[in-house]
């Protein structure tokens, strides 16, 4: 993901010159730092404090061709579609215009309601589109059929997990960017950055029982 505000900072306290900086370019300095800090902060921390920090993900909004990777994916797929960590609203709007019923969670709440706020602009229905302020590491899954995300790396094998217990055989679940451990995907579009990855619920199960019980 990218370099938190913290890093960013003293990399520039590293490549400062040594000799004296004017104070006036300094004030301005410190201005704009302080307010890129802020700005950052009203974004990326709301909600940290309720999840442990190994769960913790930045906001990190999905590009245009991740989004068209995903919806790909996704093509002769119908019901009720979940996504994980839904940010300014983008991927759920994309699919809910292909005729899925869209939930997006995420804990931001300034995120929440600027997604709540588009939609309502663009007067799609609540029926289609849902963006709720909840933590989905503490919420039954089991009532989706689809399943995006685009997390971290960190945190996929614990999503893995969580999704293995809960979701339906039928269901398929796509990763953006950062494939689940361990799990063989049934598809994949693009590549790099934007790559996407499928996964079938019911052969990542069959999969991982047959490398825990291998027909001999």
């Amino acid at each position: 993901m990218e370099d938190s505000i913290e890093m960013i900072l003293q990399d520039y306290g590293r490549v400062l010159p040594t000799s004296r900086p004017h104070p006036v370019l300094s004030a301005c300095t410190g201005a704009l730092l302080t307010g890129f800090y802020g700005l950052w902060s009203l974004f990326v921390m709301p909600g940290f404090r309720k999840i442990p920090w190994n769960l913790k993900v930045p906001y990190l909004p999905s590009s245009k061709v991740q989004t068209l990777n995903t919806m790909k994916l996704l093509e002769g797929r119908t019901g009720h579609l979940v996504d994980l960590g839904s940010g300014d609203g983008r991927l759920v709007f994309a699919a809910s215009s292909a005729g899925f019923r869209c939930t997006g969670f995420e804990i931001n709440s300034i995120l929440v309601a600027y997604a709540r706020s588009k939609a309502l602009w663009a007067g799609v229905p609540s029926s289609q589109a849902t963006f709720v302020k909840k933590d989905f590491w503490k919420t039954d899954l089991s009532t989706y059929n689809n399943v995006t995300a685009f997390l971290a790396p960190g945190v996929m094998g614990v999503l893995g997990e969580k999704l293995l217990r809960e979701l339906p055989d039928d269901a398929l679940v796509i990763a953006c960017r950062f494939p689940f451990p361990n799990w063989p995907h049934r598809s994949s579009v693009g590549s790099g950055l934007d790559q996407t990855f499928a996964y079938d619920i019911g052969s990542v199960r069959s999969h991982l029982r047959n490398v825990v019980n291998p027909v001999v």
